[in-house]
């Protein structure tokens, strides 16, 4: 008896030894080109005339401009640019573009405007063609009632930010 216990005992260990198996992975990781954006053209509204009407000027990413309300654009146009970025990064890639949400003010003097409802080109995301893209950004600009003359600027320059989808 006591030899059959033994046996039984070595057994049931034997019995486990064979019902373990094991694999192995191996880990990997691709690093891929950080992303990145530059600037490479301010916004400009360009000349802009102001009546006893408030308006906009309404600057689209393509760098064209439309009125509403009171506001003219004077045939002498000044510099009128979209801001404009180049995005660099992974070719083939996706990104993400995120706009300000809230608007930036512009002042001369102590008077001021604000900018607001942002736009680009592309819209909501882009594509990484040869490992970069050209983003343009437009945007409204709202003129008050008989707006003072000047050169209005931002204080504080608004922020466009990508990211890999």
């Amino acid at each position: 008896k006591k030899l059959f216990g033994i046996s039984m005992v070595l057994l049931s260990f034997s019995a486990l030894t064979f019902a373990q198996v094991s694999a192995t992975a191996t880990a990997t990781a691709t690093i891929v080109t950080p992303i990145a954006i530059t600037k490479t053209a301010d916004m400009d509204f360009g000349n802009v005339g102001s009546s006893t009407t408030a308006g906009t000027v309404v600057l689209a990413p393509a760098g064209t401009r439309t009125t509403t309300g009171g506001v003219t654009l004077p045939a002498t146009v000044g510099t009128v640019s979209a801001a404009s970025f180049t995005v660099t990064g992974e070719t083939g890639f996706t990104y993400v573009i995120t706009l300000p949400a809230v608007a930036t003010t512009i002042t001369s003097g102590g008077n001021s405007m604000t900018v607001d409802t942002w736009t680009s080109n592309p819209s909501g995301t882009g594509t990484l063609t040869a490992g970069t893209s050209t983003l343009t950004v437009g945007a409204t600009l709202n003129v008050g009632i008989s707006q003072p003359a000047g050169l209005y600027v931002s204080g504080t320059p608004f922020t466009v930010t990508v990211n890999y989808n």
